[in-house]
């Protein structure tokens, strides 16, 4: 949930280490330095090679999540054939080994030799070269999920292993693949019945992503459970080996998913604890999955916790948004404004956007179109225009008959959009967060020491443990920029505390108030007052038990603060290292024992000094090492798009009301307890 920043050295910006010079030519070629550039340089990488040397350009990395974008390229092209109509089923199987298997009752790929090269089977020119496959044509796939032609070639690049079995015309065939390359010709097996399409086992390759690359149940899991939900008419069966599900929770070792009702039971599942604007979901579909395009959503407004949109693209999901969404966006406002001219509200509804619309909107939507654009191969934002078009058309009479229908939750959702769109111009009229009434408003002389400068940029506020911390930090810091804000110890823990006891702490009150942008649905990027917000805890436990407690409340409360990358973790030193006049700061006990052996002579006598806190160091120490953004190191607290469900549940487990959870939690990760207190 976090990166490390580091001010970087000179050498950092040309990659670090000196070159290794090369090695001596046995004399200078004629023509100068033309001459040591030739032909023979020119290096021409073939068949899988350019996905093996720059896997990045194909699936956006090689993290955790390009890891998981491998069998998302398999999945999809099972549900492009159910959605063309030939495949009923899918089966996903994650087994001890490592392997992934996917399995569909398609029509199972083309093995027969294909017509431009005969020696080769279609199956293996899909499987080998780039830029191949049935998504090209319309009169194979009228949508599919993408159309690069790169997606099964690439999975097969990074897998160590992929082995593909295709039963076609009552018979079984079979291929296996190392690395990208064929080990063997295509295999027939023989006659074979009731049983037909493909079924793709891999894994991927450690050389790629590391010696320690896994897939992880629950992240296939939920993106399996997602692909039934966006197709009701597909059946997807979920088997898991059990060994890989201890201390996994909420991932059973079988399950089959089949979800007539699609988008609407997804979006009722997902808001299920959420007190709503209305009592109803809008929902709907229309069209085909065919040559004018389709398209499915489902729409409700909560009164009480922050909205979301989760959209998809022939079943891809499009984090990044697109123009499908801007069709949504389009419709509900449109819809919303016509039913205030109906109900002679017009006038007081002139002033809301889309974006007040969208506060507090749990939506999600699927479109289908054929040959659709995306922007870069992981497909993460849609850039077909016509598909605003189909969105905003196939819903603008469904949501006109919705809210004529049903009067009364129609006027509810208006008055609540309204309202949204009066406190945004309120609050930009009233200007209430100006810096220099800022310690006014808080009550608090002498607590918040504010900055002088009356800019966003570079402006940063320093959140601390004790008044003597504050002390320190106030005179540490550059007075024109970096502000602090000293706390009483440990705050409320807002993920098991209730709303009374939240809305009564003075102590976050005080801390929302001098950060000025507001909480869940009334948070507002333009009124924030600084720049980064610095959490600067003493580097010991009870310094880390605030700094977490800190981190849940701005998840729980101000998640879009994380999102919009302004939250931050300090990391003061643990030990002052010295030896005669040469002193040298370290992290923790690791970085300490990396420090003598670096910095210092074998005999030399070091003098190590632990600082107790922060309060505990002088001012110069603590803005050499940890307020001057010249020398500071910090961590960026960041949330990963595709992980906001582990997020969400670890955060639940861990600092949630169910302390069973946390024992748990105690239990699995006992002998790494152990090992730290054997080394301590």
């Amino acid at each position: 949930m976090s990166k490390q920043l580091k001010p970087k050295a000179k050498d950092d910006f040309f990659g670090g280490d000196e070159p290794k010079p090369r090695a001596a030519k046995a004399a200078p070629r004629a023509g100068g330095a033309e001459a040591d550039y030739t032909a023979a340089d020119i290096e021409v990488l073939e068949g899988l090679e350019p996905v093996r040397r720059r896997p990045g350009m194909y699936i956006g990395g090689t993290d955790e999540k390009a890891l998981h974008h491998l069998f998302a390229e398999v999945i999809d092209n099972s549900m492009d054939e159910a959605l063309a109509g030939h495949a009923t089923f899918i089966g996903v199987e994650l087994s001890a080994d490592g392997f992934l298997t996917v399995t569909d009752n398609g029509r199972g790929i083309p093995v027969d030799p294909h017509p431009k090269f005969p020696k080769k089977s279609a199956l293996e020119v899909i499987m080998c070269t780039l830029h191949s496959g049935g998504k090209f044509d319309s009169k194979v796939y009228e949508t599919s999920g993408g159309l690069h032609g790169v997606g099964i070639s690439v999975v097969n690049a990074l897998s160590s292993l992929l082995e593909v079995e295709v039963a076609r015309s009552q018979k079984l065939y079979r291929m296996t693949f190392e690395r990208g390359h064929p080990k063997g010709k295509l295999e027939d097996l023989g006659k074979i019945n009731n049983r037909r399409g493909t079924r793709v086992r891999f894994k991927p390759d450690t050389d790629i992503f590391g010696a320690k690359a896994a897939f992880k149940p629950q992240r296939l899991f939920k993106m399996t459970r997602s692909k039934a939900y966006l197709f009701g008419g597909v059946e997807i069966r979920w088997n898991c080996a059990p060994e890989l599900l201890k201390g996994v929770d909420d991932v059973p070792a079988e399950a089959t998913f089949h979800f007539p009702g699609g988008l609407k039971d997804y979006l009722a599942a997902a808001i299920h604890a959420d007190t709503l604007v209305h009592p109803d979901i809008f929902s709907g579909k229309s069209g085909r999955n065919g040559a004018h395009g389709a398209c499915e959503w489902a729409v409700a407004w909560t009164a009480d916790a922050d909205g979301f949109l989760s959209s998809y693209t022939n079943t891809v999901p499009t984090p990044d948004g697109g123009t499908h969404e801007s069709g949504l966006r389009s419709a509900l406002l449109r819809g919303l404004k016509d039913h205030a001219e109906r109900v002679g509200q017009g006038k007081r509804a002139s002033s809301i956007t889309s974006e007040d619309v969208m506060v507090g909107a749990a939506v999600m939507l699927s479109v289908f179109v054929r040959e659709p654009e995306f922007q870069g191969q992981t497909k993460d934002r849609l850039a077909t225009a016509e598909a605003q078009r189909i969105v905003e058309q196939a819903m603008k009479d469904p949501f006109d008959h919705w809210l004529s229908g049903n009067p009364n939750q129609a006027n509810r959702l208006l008055d609540f959009v309204v309202d949204r769109a009066e406190e945004r111009l309120r609050r930009r009229q009233e200007k209430e967060t100006a810096r220099k009434t800022a310690g006014k408003k808080l009550r608090l002389p002498g607590k918040l020491a504010d900055c002088s400068d009356a800019g966003l940029d570079g402006s940063e506020l320093f959140i601390v443990e004790g008044d003597s911390a504050g002390g320190s930090a106030k005179q540490a810091r550059d007075r024109k920029t970096q502000a602090v804000l000293p706390l009483r110890g440990k705050i409320l823990n807002v993920a098991s505390a209730g709303k009374d006891k939240l809305t009564a702490n003075t102590q976050l009150a005080d801390l929302v108030q001098a950060i000025g942008c507001g909480m869940l649905a009334q948070y507002r990027e333009e009124d924030l007052r600084y720049q980064r917000i610095i959490i600067m805890t003493d580097a010991d436990v009870d310094g880390a038990h605030i700094a977490s407690l800190l981190i849940t409340f701005f998840y729980r409360q101000m998640p879009r603060l994380i999102d919009e990358g302004h939250l931050f973790l300090a990391v003061p030193p643990l030990y002052k290292l010295t030896n005669g006049t040469k002193s040298v700061y370290a992290r923790d006990d690791a970085h300490k024992a990396a420090l003598i052996k670096s910095e210092f002579n074998a005999n030399a006598k070091v003098e190590v000094n632990r600082f107790k806190g922060l309060g505990e160091m002088m001012p110069a120490q603590l803005k050499e090492t940890t307020m001057d953004p010249a020398k500071r190191t910090m961590l960026k607290v960041v949330l990963l798009a595709d992980d906001r469900d582990t997020t969400a549940d670890s955060v639940e487990r861990l600092m949630g009301t169910k302390a069973e959870a946390r024992f748990a939690f105690i239990s699995d990760k006992a002998e790494f307890a152990n090992d730290d207190l054997l080394d301590v």
